[in-house]
């Protein structure tokens, strides 16, 4: 497992997106998580991106943070398809078409093959979208790990 993700990504850049992540963290009480999975096993072969980005949502409790404000950037290697889920309080607040743009943003440096300077760009615009409509708490916690998710 995880030998498809270092076509795409070394550990210095798994680093510096993890870090990108507590960087925008400390702008925001919003949760960013990345997920990134190699492949869909033989049981998901049917099942959309957006459905096992929902799945995976579940899965690492981003919907138990206490605002609900957690937002998940779901990433399927094989496959060349990626998801970004946010929780319901960011819904209320951001429209739909922000993270069309987001990932139309992150799309264009795949398709040159900057494959962490996409995901950097995802993090970063949605962590400035998070900061704007939920800044830090004075008593904020980080809820979810900001290590990206390998699987």
């Amino acid at each position: 497992m995880n030998q498809l993700i270092y076509h795409f990504v070394n550990d210095d850049e798994l680093l510096r997106i993890t870090n990108k992540i507590r960087e925008y963290e400390k702008l925001t009480a919003g949760e960013i998580c990345v997920s990134i999975k190699e492949r869909k096993t033989f049981f998901q072969k049917r099942r959309t991106v957006d459905e096992l980005a929902k799945h995976e949502f579940v899965r690492l409790g981003i919907g138990k943070t206490r605002d609900k404000t957690g937002i998940l950037i779901y990433i399927i290697l094989e496959e060349r398809q990626f998801f970004i889920l946010a929780d319901s309080a960011i819904n209320n607040k951001v429209g739909e078409n922000t993270w069309h743009k987001i990932k139309d943003g992150m799309q264009e440096f795949f398709m040159k093959g900057m494959f962490a300077k996409g995901i950097i760009h995802g993090v970063e615009e949605t962590g400035k979208v998070l900061a704007e409509h939920f800044p830090v708490k004075p008593d904020d916690t980080n809820e979810i790990p900001d290590r990206v998710i390998l699987s």
